[in-house]
């Protein structure tokens, strides 16, 4: 099948008719605003949908058609690195699509005009990708990096063994029970934190990269299963850090699973940390990142603010707890349902297949569908802390204004006889 190549002009009125669906075919960090290619600007051209050429090397990928609504019938624009967006055109073709175009003058004409649009996620930079980090730990000095001073967190729950067995050179091992009590799961005290943070070399100028393995985990046959989400848990990480006033948090887009897709070794010989005298601002810098009890129950009554609950629908419905070691079931009344994905180690609904977070635009949009606004105060909260932290990051990397996380969550919530619990489907208003 012939593919035929669009012209800008002709790219332009596509768009102006929005009959169709245009495909971004890059990698997702150049969709979220990454320069790969010398780009003159960085971003996606508006109205695009992410399908990197790299996910049709998964089976899975067929299904992100259907997630993203790209149906046969309709007429699809691909664009992206020249090669890229040519292989993509033979897969639609091959799928059954009959209306496949491709515009290849995205780098050499579409971003040389500075009148044309672009978009892209806020804080793209806080979202790396492996090519960035490994260029950091050769000494190569990455696009959008400015400091000497930087540390490389493998994140795990109580699990050392994770690190051992392989993690990215130079990286230093961090248990997300140092950072969170392992009594309450909440953040821990001030003074705890500095003593975690100091003792891994981090002070509040150092960049940090954090990163986890996720390794599908099982609820049912897994006494912990946590000990195989620890991208999860580092993402957790990355929010805590943020709390206690760390400036340059990064977070491994896809975590070590995408690093050692593209091919980067891993080692297994332990880096150990440099401890910092002191973190140099006092703890926390940013307080307004954690609220507790007190300010959820002022949250849930407030018509200017949301209490979003980033938990499954089995559990917020209250037809399961969501953990091992929390009896109770249902959720805080006047919550909004989020969706974190299937159960308490799972965020489906968050991420794409490969561990990578989802188009923001995305997730923007089911959000907003529920309520869920950037001109509310929003707090997000799971069972202890670790999805509403996702989605926090999310809320965050996205720029939205007012949010943090209910680091109690439904554990504390629970735990007090005098606190409410609804169950049951919620009645529409």
């Amino acid at each position: 099948m012939r593919v035929k190549k669009l012209t800008t002009g002709e790219l332009d009125q596509f768009l102006a008719k929005s009959t169709g669906n245009l495909l971004d075919t890059r990698p997702i960090q150049a969709y979220n605003g990454w320069r790969l290619r010398e780009e003159a600007w960085g971003g996606h051209i508006p109205g695009a949908k992410s399908i990197p050429i790299a996910w049709t090397r998964y089976m899975d990928w067929l299904e992100v058609l259907d997630e993203k609504n790209i149906q046969k019938d309709q007429p699809v624009v691909v664009y992206g690195y020249g090669e890229e967006a040519g292989q993509m055109t033979e897969k639609l073709s091959g799928l059954g699509f009959k209306d496949v175009y491709i515009y290849t003058r995205f780098v050499d004409e579409w971003c040389l005009d500075p009148d044309r649009p672009l978009e892209k996620l806020k804080k793209y930079r806080q979202l790396v990708y492996p090519e960035w980090v490994n260029r950091l730990i050769r000494g190569e000095n990455p696009a959008e990096f400015e400091n000497s001073d930087y540390v490389i967190c493998h994140s795990h729950y109580g699990y050392p063994e994770d690190y051992q067995a392989g993690h990215i050179p130079g990286a230093v091992s961090m248990d997300t029970n140092s950072l969170e009590s392992t009594e309450t799961w909440n953040r821990r005290t001030p003074k705890e934190l500095e003593k975690t943070l100091t003792g891994l070399g981090i002070r509040h100028d150092t960049t940090v990269v954090v990163y986890g393995r996720f390794s599908a985990p099982i609820y049912d046959e897994e006494e912990f299963p946590g000990k195989s989400a620890g991208h999860l848990g580092a993402i957790r990480c990355a929010a805590l850090m943020l709390y206690a006033g760390v400036e340059d948090v990064r977070i491994l887009n896809g975590g070590i699973t995408l690093w050692e897709d593209e091919g980067y070794e891993v080692a297994t010989e332990e880096s150990l940390p440099q401890p910092v005298e002191d973190f140099g601002k006092q703890i926390p810098v940013h307080p307004e990142y954690m609220i507790d009890t007190p300010e959820a129950k002022k949250l849930i009554t407030s018509k200017e603010g949301e209490l979003v609950s980033i938990r499954s629908w089995e559990e917020f419905i209250g037809n399961r707890s969501g953990y091992h070691y929390i009896d109770k079931k249902g959720r805080i009344p006047g919550a909004i349902f989020g969706n974190c994905g299937s159960d308490a180690y799972h965020m489906e609904n968050y991420r794409n297949f490969d561990h990578t977070m989802r188009e923001y635009h995305e997730i923007a949009e089911k959000w907003i569908e529920g309520g869920i606004t950037p001109g509310k105060q929003i707090a997000f909260y799971c069972g202890t802390g670790w999805r509403g932290s996702e989605a926090f990051m999310n809320a965050w990397l996205m720029g939205w204004p007012n949010v943090s996380v209910y680091d109690g969550g439904w554990y504390e919530w629970s735990n007090d006889p005098a606190n409410p619990i609804e169950d049951g489907v919620p009645e529409e208003k």
